[in-house]
C-alpha cells in the first residue's frame, strides 16, 4: 500500500483507519476477528495494526453480507479461502460474487404490486410470480422485491394459466445446471485466467476489469447455447415422431 498511518507504521493502518477504509464499526471488526474471519492485528510494541490482507478480507465479508449470507455461511466461505491468499486473490472472489446481470428491483407491498399490475393479485398469483423469479419475498417481512422489467411477462403467463408447479420445476432445473456452470467457470478463472494474468504481471484491477467485461459476454453465450440446444432438441423430437409414425404405417 505504501502509505504511512497516523502512528508512523509504513503500509499499515490503525484500527480507526481500518474502520474508515472498510466502512465498519470497531465493534464489528473486533467481532469478526474474534470469530476468526480475519487475522488478528499485527503487533508492533503495544499497538495493533492492519494490512491490505485485513482490508481485503473485511471487504469480502461485507460483500457476502450484501448477498444475504448468514454468519455461519460466511465462516464456511472464508474457510475455503487459503490463508496464504493475496489481497488481489481475495478481491477476485469479491468480483466473482458481484451480480453478473444487474436487474434493478423495487420493494413493494402486496397492495402496491397489485396497483402496479393494474389488477387484483391473489396469493396463488404472487406464488407464480415468485416461482418465475420475478418477485422475491423478503425474509421475515411482508415486503416483496419486484423486477419491474419482467412483470409484464409474468402477468401474461398468469393470464395464460401457466402452472406454478411447472415454474417451480423449471427454476430447479435452472438452479441445478446454473450451479454446475458457475462451478466450472469459477474453476476456469482460478486455474487458467488468474494464473495467466498473474504470470504476465497484471494488476488485480486489470483482472477485475476482465471479469466485469466478460460477464455480459458469458450471459449472452449461455442464452445462445440454450437457444441452440432447444432448437436441436425440437428437431430431434420431430425426427423421432416421424420415425415412429413411419414405423407405424409400415406395420399397418
Amino acid at each position: 500500500m505504501g502509505t504511512t498511518s497516523e502512528s508512523g507504521a509504513v503500509g499499515l493502518l490503525t484500527l480507526e483507519e481500518l474502520t474508515a477504509r472498510v466502512g465498519m464499526s470497531v465493534r464489528n471488526v473486533r467481532f469478526y476477528t474474534t470469530k476468526g474471519l480475519v487475522p488478528p492485528p499485527i503487533r508492533q510494541g503495544r499497538s495493533g495494526y492492519y494490512s491490505d490482507d485485513h482490508v481485503a478480507r473485511l471487504e469480502l465479508v461485507r460483500e457476502l453480507q450484501g448477498h444475504g449470507f448468514t454468519l455461519s455461511a460466511i465462516e464456511r466461505y472464508l474457510a475455503a479461502v487459503p490463508d496464504e491468499a493475496t489481497p488481489e486473490q481475495i478481491a477476485l472472489h469479491r468480483t466473482m460474487l458481484a451480480p453478473w446481470q444487474a436487474e434493478a428491483t423495487e420493494t413493494m407491498t402486496h397492495a402496491e404490486l397489485a396497483t402496479r399490475a393494474g389488477r387484483g393479485l391473489e396469493d396463488d398469483d404472487v406464488a407464480l410470480l415468485v416461482a418465475l423469479g420475478i418477485v422475491r419475498r423478503r425474509s421475515g417481512s411482508d415486503l416483496l422485491d419486484v423486477t419491474p422489467t419482467q412483470l409484464t411477462v409474468g402477468l401474461g403467463l398468469l393470464d395464460l394459466g401457466f402452472p406454478t408447479a411447472a415454474a417451480t420445476a423449471a427454476a430447479e432445473v435452472y438452479a441445478r445446471h446454473g450451479r454446475q456452470v458457475a462451478e466450472e467457470l469459477n474453476e476456469l478463472f482460478r486455474t487458467v485466467v488468474w494464473p495467466a494474468y498473474k504470470e504476465a504481471g497484471a494488476s488485480a484491477e486489470t483482472v477485475r476489469e476482465v471479469v466485469e467485461r466478460i460477464k455480459p459476454l458469458s450471459i449472452s453465450s449461455l442464452v445462445a447455447a440454450y437457444e441452440a440446444a432447444m432448437d436441436q432438441t425440437r428437431r430431434e423430437q420431430i425426427r423421432a415422431r416421424a420415425d415412429r409414425a413411419g414405423r407405424g404405417s409400415t406395420a399397418g
